[in-house]
């Protein structure tokens, strides 16, 4: 399967986790992809994994909480791919913490990369995007925006946020051809999850010591098989952001193993 071909991607947070698996998808199916991310040691490591088709890759550090970061890296991938036809934004963060320990430092820094930043790299994108070839968008929400998780307000709050956000973007550009998706990604091991993740943008949730261990049984997926890898969500991203999902715009697609039902 070769959907990729000819098609002109950039994927945020493709340092380690889902945003490489997704780089390493579209690599595989014969596309053209930027990876973006904060870790230079990360974005590295995606080359490494990409092998004979790095040479279809080119990396770019990108900051998606920082404006003029963005800029440079979105015009430096448009520049590289000679326009954007996909963007994946898989960049974020994730922590966790009692509400009322919680300082307006740490809630805002979640905002403003999770949320932020995700419209940044869409409002810079967007000038490429109209020229792009079956352009669209998919944003990563969560099952927080849906789901109680405690001990994660701000985490939920922006994605959330990117949840009504991508309705929005999906109604006014909707004439001009461009879609927007989100998936919710649930129960899936990632270098956010864990916090193995090289990208500063994906640090794990650090639960209070004293977290209640019903919430750790409640993310338990119900197929009964365990956390899934990145490569799982990363499929569901391939598909909505190929011809394949052409007709599918303004929603969201939770891969969560059955965990929310």
């Amino acid at each position: 399967m070769k959907r990729y071909e000819g098609r002109r991607s950039l994927v945020t947070g493709g340092g380690s986790g889902i945003g490489q698996a997704t780089v390493l998808r579209m690599l595989s199916e014969g596309g053209r992809v930027v990876a973006a991310d904060v870790s230079e040691a990360g974005l590295a490591d995606t080359v490494t994994k990409a092998g004979d088709a790095a040479d279809r890759l080119h990396t770019v550090v990108v900051n998606v909480a920082d404006e003029a970061s963005v800029k440079a890296g979105v015009a430096e991938a448009a520049e590289w791919l000679g326009g954007i036809d996909a963007l994946v934004n898989a960049a974020g963060i994730l922590r966790s913490s009692h509400t009322h320990e919680t300082s307006v430092e740490s809630f805002e820094q979640v905002l403003r990369i999770n949320l932020v930043g995700t419209f940044l790299m869409i409002r810079e994108a967007i000038p490429s995007l109209r020229e792009g070839n079956g352009s669209a968008v998919v944003n990563f929400s969560s099952t927080s925006a849906n789901f109680a998780h405690p001990y994660m307000s701000a985490y939920a709050a922006s994605k959330g946020g990117i949840q009504s956000m991508t309705h929005a973007l999906a109604a006014e550009y909707a004439k001009e051809g461009i879609r927007f998706t989100a998936v919710q990604p649930g129960s899936i091991s990632s270098g956010m999850t864990d916090g193995s993740g090289a990208s500063k943008q994906s640090e794990g949730p650090g639960l209070p010591a004293d977290a209640d261990m019903m919430l750790l049984a409640k993310l338990q997926p119900a197929l009964g098989q365990g956390f899934a890898g990145p490569e799982t969500v990363a499929s569901v991203v391939a598909m909505l952001a190929s011809d394949d999902g052409r007709f599918i715009t303004g929603t969201e697609v939770r891969i969560d193993g059955g965990t929310h039902q």
